[in-house]
């Protein structure tokens, strides 16, 4: 379902578009809310900019009302229709049991697949549905196989985590090497490119690469079809942590190009808690070993490549209405609404003498989230501390994110049931700190 068709014409058409994937899914019996409001017409930015549509999108949410809340990056909050299916889907796993199970939710589970596989435009066969990112990321580099003793892995400060520490005990158990780097701040297109540019080159043994599409520390976007290409040339594999940016940056698999990406499904695309993708290229399906509890039996089978166990199959079973959700706004809509959000207060933040805003305004670079801290207080102590001002102050909730080489930060994570006025009140708090430091 392309995000022009969703977005055009009147209302019965989004209703219509809601109403079919779900249907296509499996879900015909539910009965699915729609917008009451289409966006004006005009630009992208004029649609942006009507806060009439915004606030039906809005109504679709059950958001609390104690706090401002702009921590969305933990996961993202599902819309009343996709909740109301995965209540129906829960219901009817509870209720027929195995009974469904071992009879008809293969199917649907395959339907689910499929409309994962539409929306990113790759195969079926080169996705498998995980429980987050985090376990389809460990993984791809725990059985990533093509690297060697005395070969180096390279990650950078900004990348995940859980995801650097895999790549650290995976490459210890292959004997090869690992190297991280510090992405440049402040940030730009050119000198990302140079740092991963200069890494490679320095260092003729390196076989992989971890790049993060959108980093949680700050919100920084790096141009990872660009890096893919150049590892590419220099016989280096990337593997790709796209956790946060698939349903907060418009963009489908082809247009990384990436050999091997792990992604979340509960994060910006607003499925139940609990469901990501792995993705593997089918040509290179052999680089990543079958999983352990996995006999090679089937080696061309993605699904040789990860074993979960039983899981919430009522989780993935909705997929699919969260995406027709997303669709019924359209991709190119949501990001640039995202992108407003975040520029609007960060526009007067850049005004402040003592605050000091981490990712670059270029709209190549970031989306949604941003990160911010009072200059010179680079302390997780500190980011701590401003966090809970903000909250306690100005009833402001975001939260503190560390291990960045300068130090750690503060980050706002608006989502599509935040306003403007919301983040003028966060631009207000930011101004009120800074007369007062």
């Amino acid at each position: 379902m392309s995000d022009k068709t969703t977005r055009q014409g009147p209302n019965m058409s989004r209703r219509s578009a809601l109403t079919t994937a779900m249907a296509a899914a499996g879900a015909s019996t539910l009965a699915p809310r729609t917008f009451a409001a289409t966006p004006a017409g005009g630009t992208i930015m004029q649609q942006v900019l009507d806060e009439a549509y915004w606030a039906q999108v809005a109504s679709h949410y059950d958001v609390t009302r104690e706090i401002i809340q702009l921590e969305n990056g933990n996961w993202g909050m599902m819309a009343r229709p996709v909740l109301d299916a995965y209540k129906v889907h829960i219901d009817r796993v509870n209720r027929d049991n195995s009974y469904y199970a071992r009879r008809g939710m293969g199917a649907d589970l395959e339907k689910s697949r499929d409309a994962v596989a539409d929306f990113l435009k790759v195969d079926p066969d080169e996705i498998l549905f995980t429980r987050n990112a985090t376990e389809a990321l460990k993984a791809l580099i725990g059985n990533y196989n093509r690297i060697k003793p005395g070969e180096t892995a390279l990650y950078a400060d900004l990348d995940y985590d859980s995801m650097q520490e895999s790549l650290v005990s995976s490459m210890a158990k292959r004997g090869a090497k690992v190297t991280k780097i510090a992405l440049p701040e402040p940030a730009s297109h050119d000198n990302v490119l140079a740092a991963y540019r200069e890494a490679f080159d320095a260092d003729p043994t390196i076989r992989l690469v971890l790049l993060t599409h959108i980093s949680h520390r700050t919100g920084l976007m790096i141009p990872v079809r660009e890096i893919v290409a150049m590892a590419r040339e220099r016989g280096i594999d990337a593997i790709v942590d796209a956790a946060h940016s698939l349903g907060q940056a418009n963009f489908t698999l082809p247009d990384l190009d990436a050999d091997f990406v792990g992604i979340n499904l509960h994060k910006w695309i607003g499925a139940p808690l609990g469901v990501g993708i792995m993705y593997i290229r089918r040509s290179r399906l052999p680089a990543i070993d079958h999983d352990i509890a996995e006999a090679p039996r089937n080696p061309d089978s993605i699904e040789t490549r990860l074993h979960t166990g039983t899981v919430d199959f009522a989780t993935q079973l909705t997929v699919p209405q969260a995406l027709a959700f997303q669709a019924s706004i359209g991709g190119p809509l949501r990001e640039a609404r995202l992108r407003a959000l975040r520029d609007r207060w960060v526009a007067r933040a850049r005004k402040l003498a003592s605050m000091e805003v981490m990712t670059p305004d270029d709209p190549r670079m970031h989306v949604g989230i941003t990160s911010f801290r009072v200059r010179g207080k680079t302390s997780v102590e500190d980011n701590k501390a401003l966090a809970a001002t903000l909250l306690k102050r100005f009833g402001i909730f975001s939260v503190h994110r560390t291990d960045l080489a300068s130090g750690a930060c503060v980050r706002i994570t608006p989502a599509l049931f935040n306003s403007f006025a919301d983040v003028d009140s966060l631009a207000t708090a930011l101004e009120t700190l800074d007369r007062e430091a």
